[in-house]
């Protein structure tokens, strides 16, 4: 029987209630089952959090709590959805021809009847078209040129994180899209995927930023050699240094992002930001604000923390800081990169080394990068991976390894539809990791008495509230 775990806001009460019933005690998380536990105050980074942001938060840290304490911990099942690709790209996915918005979103519906608990959203990198845009020109985006149907993903962004937080199809109130259809400037529509009218989980971003300055914006921009890191080494520092014109290029591109959040902002929405990610990769096979000097690196995040914190007032935002797994092929040693304590709420790690079949160095899979983590004193998230966690080849992760959230890349859930062997997950795989009761996954809320509840799902366990 599936059961239903809800935080919930509402004014000044904000709540949160995990059941844990009928789980068994994690059998070995390490070090990181002795360690202290974990702060679930975010106020203490954000004085003005919101309340939404102060909810979700908290409810992340009493889920690293448990599994540090070694009492039983449960996993928020995570997917990130690529929008730009899903319009854009024919060739994208498990099926040649263009998805519709939050097709990924919906896909582990299609296999297991139920959807994530949470969802990543991107705003960058754009899709070869010069300047940042919109399709469909709105009060909060009307700064940026408008009827370009190449961005009609950044409004579907959007839509798609207030359709989880909210539910959609919803009641009309003061949000766009509350049905999930808009016509776009191309004569379609979006259409995005319903989820019962009621909350439905957790919202993410990430931002792959083309470079600041660059007209064409574009994953391509993204990357390094593609930049002008790649040929001025003095670059980068103009790019962090106030009152040049490459630091007036980077705040222009993060004004983008800030109008954005800014929305949902205004409606409580919070949402669990993870910016210039990956910073520990080759310069050669990174993105622009991978490689750099430690110095550099933290400066730009702090100016993104700062601009989007302190300038721009947003303060439902969860900061996520989640390096490459430091195998020395992927990425280096990432700890020079930590951008402090006060500007960090979750630690992450990009998993792209070995498989479920060959973890890398032989040990027990992601154990490596969970336990490094560890010392941080944060939540931790494994913020992108080809794998589902439970699956064939390691179906007891979650017991070794409690991640507060396990995020699946886009395409990665069902790649194997088209690649065959070489694929990520089979179908299996996804309905083992969803039917899980290490999970949880997203579904619909109850409303009531003008307070918006959050409903997480379980496969099983303790009561829920409601």
């Amino acid at each position: 029987m599936r059961r239903r775990t809800a935080i919930f806001s509402g004014g000044a009460a904000v709540a949160g209630a995990l059941g844990y019933a009928g789980l068994r005690t994690v059998e070995s998380s390490g070090s990181a089952a002795r360690a202290a536990s974990v702060d679930r105050d975010l106020t203490h980074r954000d004085p003005a959090a919101s309340p939404a942001a102060r909810a979700v938060f908290a409810m992340l840290a009493d889920l690293e709590n448990d599994a540090r304490a070694g009492r039983p911990a449960r996993t928020v099942i995570g997917q990130h959805v690529e929008l730009h690709n899903e319009l854009n790209n024919p060739e994208y996915g498990d099926y040649r021809g263009k998805k519709p918005p939050g097709y990924y979103y919906r896909k582990p519906f299609d296999i297991t009847g139920k959807l994530p608990g949470f969802v990543e959203v991107d705003l960058g990198p754009g899709y070869g078209q010069e300047g940042w845009g919109v399709d469909r020109p709105r009060p909060y985006s009307a700064s940026w040129p408008g009827h370009r149907t190449e961005w009609a993903y950044a409004d579907d962004a959007v839509d798609l994180a207030v359709g989880v937080w909210r539910g959609l199809p919803r009641p009309a109130d003061d949000t766009f899209n509350t049905d999930g259809r808009e016509p776009r400037s191309d004569g379609g529509a979006s259409a995005l995927p319903q989820n019962g009218g009621r909350p439905a989980g957790l919202v993410g971003m990430s931002f792959h930023q083309p470079w600041p300055g660059s007209r064409i914006k574009g994953y391509e921009e993204t990357l390094r050699r593609n930049s002008p890191a790649a040929r001025d080494p003095d670059w980068v520092r103009r790019v962090v240094s106030p009152g040049t014109g490459e630091h007036q290029a980077l705040l222009h591109d993060l004004s983008f992002v800030a109008d954005h959040l800014g929305y949902l902002a205004a409606h409580d929405i919070p949402v669990l930001l993870r910016p210039y990610h990956e910073m520990n990769a080759g310069a050669e096979d990174g993105f622009w604000w991978s490689g750099l000097a430690p110095d550099e690196y933290t400066g730009l995040w702090r100016i993104l923390y700062g601009y989007f914190v302190d300038t721009r007032k947003l303060h439902n935002l969860i900061f996520v800081w989640s390096p490459n797994a430091w195998d020395h092929v992927h990425g280096s040693e990432p700890w020079d990169y930590y951008p402090g304590e006060k500007y960090v709420d979750v630690v992450g790690v990009d998993d792209y080394s070995g498989t479920p079949q060959k973890p890398f160095g032989g040990g027990a899979w992601t154990k490596r990068w969970y336990d490094g983590l560890a010392d941080y004193g944060k939540p931790r998230m494994m913020a992108e991976s080809f794998h589902a966690p439970v699956n064939k080849a390691q179906p007891h992760t979650l017991d070794e390894t409690p991640w507060v959230v396990w995020t699946v890349w886009g395409q990665g859930l069902t790649q194997h539809n088209v690649s065959g062997p070489q694929g990520m997950n089979t179908p299996a795989d996804v309905k083992a990791t969803y039917d899980s009761p290490r999970t949880l996954t997203g579904g619909p809320g109850p409303s009531r008495d003008g307070q918006v509840w959050l409903g997480l799902q379980s496969a099983s366990g303790g009561p829920g509230q409601g």
